[in-house]
């Protein structure tokens, strides 16, 4: 009889437990928008696509992905739950408009580099990206994201130039000016996957992979204090901001992505605070 009664016991804890996830089996929050990072909750053991691509899930249920510069603006999730019942989303993508800037009657050896250093160019890209692409189990992708640094903003996400009518990369990622020395720190914990003194855009480049696609990048530095594989604690100090590469004064470019789509940091991290 004993047995009988811990057995229906059991059997009512895991009908309530079941029953509150169904309650709030998928909850999400960030901004579901052109360059926003989105984060979301499910039962754990749940499998999620979003469109038609599996999303990574936590052991404890926890999840993130991304919408780029130019997502569309429909996109579509997908939750299958430990109990075979699927969720099927559609998602509205607020679209965003753009700072573009047209600049003309620039001398062409500044619009198009020569042949030498568009291979360096193109080298350190993949160096970059092969970065970007790791995805090692650390639940630092679930921190809330906090600045690096604090200053004078002067370069925001999404803008682009165009420069004698070609369209440059835009800009992904956001500008903070403040004077050079000044300590760069970790947005959140995670393990170092990059450390590069000397690339020709970006200078001193420190990359930091937070776990399940979520990685940062903190560029222009003129010192690193990170080496590559070591793990660092959100706040910890990585760098000092610099005017290294390709620059025109002391600031930090830090840069936000999921694997390979880019994400804007500022909407990811909230308002700046104040100094």
């Amino acid at each position: 009889m004993r047995r009988l009664c811990v057995a229906l016991a059991a059997a009512i804890a895991c009908m309530l437990s079941l029953a509150v996830w169904a309650a709030e089996d998928l909850s999400l929050s960030g901004g579901i928008e052109q360059g926003g990072l989105v984060r979301g909750v499910v039962p754990p053991g749940t499998k999620i696509e979003l469109d038609g691509h599996a999303v990574r899930v936590a052991a404890d249920g926890h999840f993130i992905f991304g919408f780029g510069r130019d997502a569309p603006e429909q996109a579509r999730l997908v939750a299958t739950y430990p109990d075979g019942r699927r969720d099927e989303r559609d998602l509205a993508v607020a679209k965003r408009s753009y700072d573009i800037q047209s600049i003309k009657g620039l001398p062409e050896a500044m619009v198009t580099p020569d042949a030498a250093t568009l291979e360096r160019i193109k080298r350190e890209a993949a160096l970059i990206g092969a970065a970007r692409a790791k995805s090692a189990d650390l639940a630092f992708f679930e921190e809330p994201l906090m600045w690096p640094v604090t200053g004078t903003i002067t370069g925001i996400y999404g803008s682009q130039r165009i420069l004698n009518g070609s369209p440059r990369a835009p800009h992904l990622g956001v500008d903070v000016a403040a004077p050079a020395g000044t300590p760069v720190r970790a947005a959140a914990g995670g393990t170092i996957v990059l450390v590069e003194p000397d690339l020709y855009f970006t200078g001193g480049t420190v990359i930091i992979d937070h776990g399940y696609g979520l990685n940062s990048v903190y560029v222009h530095l003129q010192k690193l204090a990170v080496k590559l594989g070591q793990s660092v604690r959100q706040g910890e100090e990585i760098g000092e901001l610099g005017m290294t590469g390709r620059t025109t004064g002391p600031n930090l470019h830090w840069g936000l992505n999921w694997y390979g789509v880019a994400l804007d940091p500022e909407r990811a991290a909230g308002p700046m605070p104040k100094e």
